[in-house]
């Protein structure tokens, strides 16, 4: 999901300052949950993912496809 986060910022052409300010909380601590070193509550993800235009249960799924090999 971190990498998600980064992603979605990055595609919304965002800062990690500018996340951060929207959700009134400091940069580095916006960079920590990005980066995977706090954990994201559930409060935090519903904040986020308002700014994304997304259900906040999208943030802790990945969307990459699983390739499953043949047996």
């Amino acid at each position: 999901m971190n990498l998600k986060l980064k992603e979605l910022r990055i595609k919304y052409k965002y800062t990690s300052k500018d996340i951060a300010d929207i959700l009134g909380i400091s940069k580095p601590f916006y960079s920590q949950i990005e980066n995977g070193r706090r954990r994201l509550s559930y409060d935090m993800a519903v904040k986020i993912s308002k700014i994304f235009k997304m259900k906040p249960d999208e943030l802790f799924y990945d969307d990459h496809k699983i390739v499953l090999k043949e047996m």
